[in-house]
């Protein structure tokens, strides 16, 4: 488990699916992910999630006083094969109050400290705004622009440093 001021990252278990699927079937959330999903297509990927041991992280986002369920963030091999990277999916009710960037602040730090990671790197639609001003809040580099799922994605980077 890790934690931030308002924040502990809980490793997904079993017990969170309910939790996970309002995230999978929410308009919002998925505006820029292709959408809500089946749920056969939620279950299939909830079982990748659980079962992910090498090539993923998943944790749980909850509120540290109170334990309410705030959204999902991950650390896993990103579509090139090489690069690691951060992903993340927050219900609405807990947008616009930093929940997000400090979140991906905890989890860009361990992949540095923990992995000994030399690059951490994030992918968003450019038209996500909220996201790409996220990833540029926490110091990560506008690094290229590729069309893939039928939109122009954004890949973000940061580097690190202590190498």
């Amino acid at each position: 488990m890790m934690e931030t001021n308002r924040c502990k990252l809980v490793k997904l278990q079993e017990t969170d699916y309910v939790d996970v699927k309002r995230l999978y079937s929410d308009v919002k959330v998925r505006e820029f992910l292709g959408g809500p999903v089946s749920e056969e297509e939620f279950n299939a990927k909830f079982e990748r999630m659980i079962k992910s041991k090498n090539d993923a992280i998943y944790w749980v986002i909850r509120q540290r006083e109170s334990s309410l369920f705030i959204g999902l963030i991950s650390l896993a091999l990103h579509h090139d094969g090489v690069s690691t990277e951060v992903s993340y999916q927050l219900l609405p009710e807990w947008w616009g109050k930093g929940y997000a960037t400090e979140v991906v602040k905890e989890v860009i730090r361990y992949a540095f400290v923990e992995f000994r990671l030399a690059k951490v790197i994030a992918e968003t639609q450019t038209a996500n705004l909220l996201s790409c001003r996220l990833l540029e809040g926490v110091c990560m580099k506008l690094e290229q622009k590729v069309q893939r799922f039928g939109a122009e994605q954004a890949i973000y980077a940061i580097y690190n440093l202590s190498l």
